[in-house]
């Protein structure tokens, strides 16, 4: 059994070849044209695109776990092109047109991604079903109907996203109380610790250096006295032209970081391979992920395996953005999305829960993903994708690759490049106002069922505060 196993279900379904052997901690001094902080996906992603744009580069990659360890391994395996902030406020911030250009640019990377995969025989089951968000009660479809309306005054038509009836909704996701939903084909189901070892070694062969277990301690920027810039850690340093943060909620427990990305906690359960008949009941045969329209967040895949992996929010934020293996896991929660897969699907019957696990997620103040390069101190930085990073974490590489390498292109002019988000409140006002956003969705569910209206004032706050 792998040392990580334990970890989720896209850990446990790896074999020893899948998983390769581990790779050598940084044991010395090194130099490198660019250094990566982070072998998750941003880290990834960016070396590939440098490595094949130029491959002359040396390119060494830090990871003070394994690749797949944080959330790149753990996710709901959602490739999708959602940005955690809405277009309004990224219109708001620059311009309506900028504000298109960045979501069809993500709606361009679910394919990127697949050409990827496809390009270097990564076989992370990899399923462009597109992504079915339901609508279970009339509150909900209405919902729906301003989103499709929203996305169309922003010139997205039928092939980016469509209204479903309560008909067309159900046979893709037989779902119990469907009235309709939305359909979006910018979404492919994976496997996502699968899809990061598969990164890593396609990285390698381009040239880079791995090294796992080596957590870096600090890092120095260059500067008028310093040429390079200088990552640190216990056994070694790297000194390089250009470090790359790639950190995500692990950022938040570096020195002077703590209330710039903070950790927000998701978590998962996967059921029992299901038997064919049970899936002939409940559809998803072209395996779209799915979730309805409630506010707190829920997310869900079949497997290539024919389970059930399905995750969601609710796991409280921890006081002074701290992080730790035993928050990875929490009864009450894993219990309540149990419960809920088995209400939105009657069909599970007894089916048994095989895996419970969770994981952090990196949120800004204002909810903004970015890209950043400074080429003055050497440092570059992407993160804050909170949990839509599967397919946003591409886009940064090639993003990060750009500017990097001085190439001025469609990517380095969107309006997540450069942003800055101010800084989370100091404790203990951001454990009390975070987690009242944490419990704030279930009030406003509650509301929505009993009353049959929508939770206006709830529903307002929410929308103030992640930008949506």
């Amino acid at each position: 059994m792998h040392p990580l196993s334990n970890l989720s279900l896209w850990h446990d379904t790896m074999t020893a070849d899948e998983w390769g052997p581990a790779r050598t901690p940084l044991d010395h001094d090194a130099v490198a044209d660019v250094a990566i902080v982070g072998g998750g996906f941003t880290g990834l992603w960016t070396a590939y695109y440098l490595l094949t744009r130029r491959p002359s580069l040396r390119v060494t990659i830090l990871e003070a776990e394994q690749i797949g360890f944080g959330a790149s391994g753990r996710n709901g395996g959602w490739c999708s092109a959602l940005l955690p902030m809405g277009l309004e406020a990224i219109a708001a911030a620059s311009s309506r047109d900028a504000a298109i250009a960045l979501q069809r640019a993500m709606n361009d990377t679910v394919a990127e991604v697949g050409r990827v995969v496809a390009h270097e025989q990564i076989d992370c089951h990899w399923a462009h079903g597109g992504y079915v968000a339901l609508a279970r009660n009339p509150v909900q479809l209405e919902r729906a109907r301003a989103l499709v309306a929203h996305d169309r005054s922003f010139g997205f038509a039928e092939e980016d996203v469509r209204l479903l009836d309560a008909r067309e909704a159900s046979r893709m996701v037989n779902a119990t109380r469907v009235v309709g939903g939305t359909y979006t084909p910018h979404c492919a189901a994976i496997h996502p610790a699968r899809l990061a070892r598969g990164l890593a070694r396609a990285v390698e062969r381009l040239g880079a250096t791995i090294h796992e277990g080596t957590r870096v301690t600090r890092v120095d920027p260059r500067s008028s006295k310093v040429a390079l810039a200088t990552v640190h850690t216990a056994t070694g340093r790297v000194r390089a032209d250009t470090v790359v943060m790639a950190t995500e909620a692990f950022t938040s427990q570096l020195p002077g970081e703590r209330r710039n990305l903070i950790p927000i906690y998701s978590l998962m359960v996967a059921t029992e391979p299901l038997p064919d008949h049970v899936w002939d009941e409940i559809g998803l045969h072209e395996r779209p992920t799915f979730n309805d329209g409630r506010r707190m967040i829920i997310y869900g895949q079949r497997t290539k395996d024919g389970r059930f992996a399905f995750g969601g929010r609710g796991a409280p934020y921890h006081y002074g953005s701290r992080m730790d293996p035993s928050f990875d896991k929490n009864a009450a929660v894993h219990a309540s999305l149990h419960e809920t897969l088995r209400e939105m699907f009657p069909a599970l019957g007894d089916a048994r829960v095989t895996h419970s696990w969770g994981g952090a997620v990196a949120a800004a103040r204002d909810w903004w993903c970015f890209a950043r390069h400074d080429r003055a101190s050497g440092i570059a930085t992407a993160g804050g994708y909170v949990g839509d990073g599967v397919g946003t974490t591409n886009l940064s590489g090639r993003t990060l690759a750009d500017l990097i390498t001085g190439v001025e292109s469609p990517l380095t002019h969107l309006p997540w490049v450069g942003h800055r988000s101010r800084k989370w409140e100091p404790e203990p006002l951001r454990w009390l106002g975070i987690n009242t956003m944490v419990r704030l969705p279930v009030s406003a569910d509650a509301r929505e069922e009993r009353t049959g209206r929508p939770a206006r004032v709830r529903s307002a706050i929410l929308s103030r505060l992640t930008g949506h």
